[in-house]
């Protein structure tokens, strides 16, 4: 596994360690923001209405890595992910519920080993949280509609934004060639 400089070698042993470890789910759900009332847009356009589900609906409709990530706040192993690598133009969603989260506009090579993108389609698509575990403090990216844990997101991106959203594959599901109407770029 080719790694370019000390950095990305810490980032890929912190995701190893991560996928390793065992977390308090019910700690994880209890802090997401209430999203009951809220509307998401799809692909096309159309409103979508919050997902809320019980952990046995999610862990017999998910795959389990997809259950571990999505629902316990888990991390693939670098490198491994379907779409670390995919160079096609597309959208990314929630694999949990569908909601459009990122644009092929905005994913770029970070060489972390997890699809990186430095903007999502529609900021109100995504929540942002403190995660404190594994002692240290980083923010967290869920999808907005279901409260799915998507991955992290960092302050080392590139312009324009600067910030680089590092997500699980498992996470995201694909739609080549879809563009979001009304989002962005």
């Amino acid at each position: 596994m080719p790694f370019k400089n000390a950095a990305c070698l810490l980032i890929a042993m912190l995701g190893l360690w991560a996928c390793n470890q065992a977390q308090d789910n019910t700690t994880q759900t209890e802090q997401h923001e209430d999203i009951s009332g809220r509307t998401f847009l799809s692909l096309k356009g159309d409103t979508l209405a919050p997902v809320q589900k019980s952990e046995e609906e999610w862990k017999a409709e998910l795959e389990d890595q997809a259950f571990h990530v999505l629902r316990e706040a888990g991390t693939e192993r670098a490198f491994t992910g379907k779409y670390w690598d995919n160079k096609k133009e597309g959208v990314y969603t929630c694999a949990g519920c569908g909601l459009p989260l990122f644009s092929s506009k905005t994913k770029f090579k970070s060489g972390t080993g997890w699809p990186s993108f430095w903007d999502p389609i529609r900021p109100e698509h995504v929540l942002l949280e403190t995660d404190s575990s594994y002692g240290m403090s980083r923010t967290e990216v869920l999808c907005a509609r279901c409260g799915g844990h998507q991955g992290h997101v960092f302050d080392d991106g590139p312009p324009p934004t600067g910030l680089r959203y590092c997500i699980n594959s498992v996470s995201l599901d694909f739609v080549e060639g879809a563009e979001m109407k009304g989002g962005k770029p």
